[in-house]
């Protein structure tokens, strides 16, 4: 796959609120297009839209349970045939007293699962693995969406197609695996609940 090709596949999956693929490239790569600043990082030259009264997500009506850590509305988007890689969403929450920390998962598509965390820095949007997880603070939430914190579904092996929800798993650092469903929302969505557009 071309990086051109990887770039609008990538800009697919995750939904970014910016028009980004011919602007993403890897830290890998050695791509000109923007300053590599992140090595083994993922950059965007953000051009945001102004949908930002669309991106609204709504919510789902599922919960999964383990200890004191509650997964709230997992969803993942379906992608197009031949794609590598899809984002998943969700809310965490942490009712204990001590804090937790998500560092993998599965995923039965996904050759990998990596967390990752996406900002804007001066008009620069990155996307990098948490190499230590992303931590859960106790009695906090966490929420994983668009354009922020989720997780990566990489080296997909087939595509994910709208329909039953896709079984999976979490991995944290106390709370140990937490078995959890994704709801599947359209290419493009910005919402379990949502429409693409």
């Amino acid at each position: 796959m071309n990086s051109m090709t990887f770039a609008a596949a990538l800009c697919a999956a995750i939904a970014l609120p910016c028009a980004a693929s011919a602007h993403l490239v890897s830290g890998r790569s050695g791509s000109d297009v923007v300053n590599q600043h992140h090595a083994g990082s993922i950059i965007i030259k953000a051009q945001h839209s102004h949908g930002g009264a669309n991106q609204q997500t709504a919510p789902a009506n599922s919960q999964f349970r383990k200890g004191d850590i509650v997964i709230e509305a997992p969803w993942t988007r379906a992608t197009p045939e031949g794609a590598k890689v899809a984002g998943g969403y969700m809310t965490v929450v942490n009712a204990g007293s001590r804090p937790d920390r998500l560092i993998g998962g599965t995923f039965p598509l996904a050759g990998r699962f990596e967390v990752h965390e996406m900002a804007v820095t001066n008009g620069v949007m990155t996307m990098r693995e948490l190499g230590k997880g992303l931590e859960i603070p106790a009695g906090g939430r966490v929420e994983l969406k668009p354009g922020g914190f989720h997780v990566m579904l990489m080296d997909l092996k087939g595509a994910v197609k709208p329909g039953a929800p896709i079984k999976g798993t979490l991995i944290f650092e106390r709370a140990g695996t937490v078995e959890i469903e994704y709801r599947v929302a359209p290419i493009g969505a910005r919402g379990p609940d949502a429409h693409a557009h």
